[in-house]
């Protein structure tokens, strides 16, 4: 939007939001009259922000800056959006930039964005959307009270949640909501937001936890992202993602594996052998690791499958009569601690790696892999995922994959936040996990 348009929806004021490499939403507030020049030239951040956990210590970061160096957070003019759920405040996603103006190497927004671009050089475009689920509620002198009892999607919660669920579909100017509602644990809630091109999917991601988190505060509860919150049953945050070449769907309408074009095969395989490098980037915490159970619809086994939702990767929508537009994959693992700009532009390197080698995938699960023996799940070649935080970020570690994508700086930061943040936990109770993570996501 431009400042005008700001200013004539009522705006006075921006809150400058970025995602760091622990998954925490920061932010600078300026006044509406110094937005242009923070569009412009930003305003200042120190550069070990880059190396910051979710306990807000700092792990070292490659080259060890220590207190020196600065960046400029540049707010993106054109993103921003009027909140209604807060008055006279607007929202604008930022990208982090060296001082002199250049890309920074560490900006994950950046990285997502390169990563798009170079899908179009192959021909290759994607198309995202975000699932959400959070949990509502409040610690009361009994323990954690939710904001309703279930059943899940029960209508008898609707007294208790048609007040937040409307607060929230009318709380941010180009918020593409496609549904709402209730969810399966008590206070859990979901929305889905509509499809579009990664960079603004993953603004609108943010976007929609900020006003959830206004919309909840402002009602007297509080709503929490966190992997866990209360119960064994997380919070996820799913990423669906289709290729698209010449404007066809390549996840649909082809000769191949459930109706799979060449390069929509491809592209999912590349995906497909990357996943324990990606657990790492959409499982961040160790909390994370509670949530990653088999037979818990989380995605914890090296699979794809049609609307399997056992399978990490799922096709849906790939076989109606719509699914030109809606074949889809949904990747289950990430959770609401995951940095979403990481998370997708990570899938978009594993992909274009398997459309780079012509990658084609195996069978398609179309029962729950934890159900097989031992035996059968190895002549699948389906494997479990990392069981721990420590495992991932060793995947991670020695993704070349991922590394080539992401870039070295980028890669070796994330990979130091995740041995902090296992290093930080190690021993550390679940019940004091779950307490310590509930409200920073």
């Amino acid at each position: 939007m431009t400042l005008e348009e700001l200013q004539a929806a009522g705006v006075r004021a921006a809150a400058l939001v970025f995602v760091d490499n622990a998954g925490i939403t920061r932010m600078k507030c300026v006044p509406l009259d110094r937005l242009a020049r923070a569009a412009e030239t930003g305003v200042g951040m120190s550069l070990v922000w880059g190396g910051v956990m979710g306990n807000d210590l700092f792990v070292t970061m490659p080259g060890d800056p220590g207190p020196s160096g600065d960046l400029r957070l540049v707010a993106d003019l054109g993103a921003a959006a009027p909140l209604t759920c807060a008055p006279g405040w607007a929202w604008a996603p930022v990208d982090q930039r060296e001082q002199g103006g250049g890309e920074w190497d560490g900006c994950q927004r950046t990285f997502l964005r390169r990563m798009v671009e170079r899908a179009a050089t192959r021909g290759i475009e994607i198309l995202a959307a975000w699932e959400l689920e959070w949990t509502v509620g409040r610690d009361g002198s009994e323990g954690f009270e939710a904001l309703h009892r279930g059943p899940g999607y029960g209508a008898v919660t609707f007294p208790r949640t048609s007040d937040l669920m409307l607060g929230i579909l009318e709380g941010g100017s180009g918020l593409e909501i496609e549904q709402i509602h209730p969810e399966y644990s008590p206070g859990q809630m979901e929305l889905s937001l509509g499809p579009t091109d990664p960079v603004r999917a993953c603004d609108h991601s943010v976007l929609a936890r900020h006003v959830v988190r206004t919309v909840a505060e402002r009602a007297g509860w509080s709503a929490s992202f966190a992997p866990i919150v209360a119960s064994t049953v997380g919070n996820g945050q799913h990423i669906h993602f289709s290729v698209w070449a010449e404007g066809v769907n390549q996840l649909t309408g082809g000769e191949g594996p459930a109706r799979l074009r060449p390069a929509g095969e491809s592209f999912l395989a590349g995906v497909l052998s990357a996943l324990p490098a990606l657990t790492a980037i959409g499982a961040p915490t160790a909390l994370s690791y509670l949530r990653l159970q088999p037979s818990h619809w989380a995605g914890v086994y090296t699979c794809w499958g049609v609307e399997n939702r056992e399978a990490t990767l799922r096709l849906e929508g790939a076989l109606g009569p719509d699914a030109a537009r809606s074949a889809n994959v949904e990747w289950k693992t990430p959770d609401g601690a995951a940095n979403p700009y990481l998370a997708l532009g990570a899938v978009i390197a594993a992909g274009l790696d398997g459309f780079d080698r012509r990658l084609r995938l195996p069978l398609p699960v179309s029962a729950d892999p934890a159900a097989f023996s031992e035996e059968d799940r190895r002549a699948a070649e389906i494997f479990r995922l990392p069981k721990t935080l420590s495992e991932a970020a060793e995947a991670l570690a020695s993704s070349a994959v991922l590394e080539a994508g992401m870039g070295g700086y980028l890669h070796d930061c994330v990979v130091s936040v995740r041995r902090g943040e296992a290093q930080a936990t190690a021993g550390v109770s679940e019940a004091d996990l779950i307490r310590t993570h509930r409200w920073r996501y």
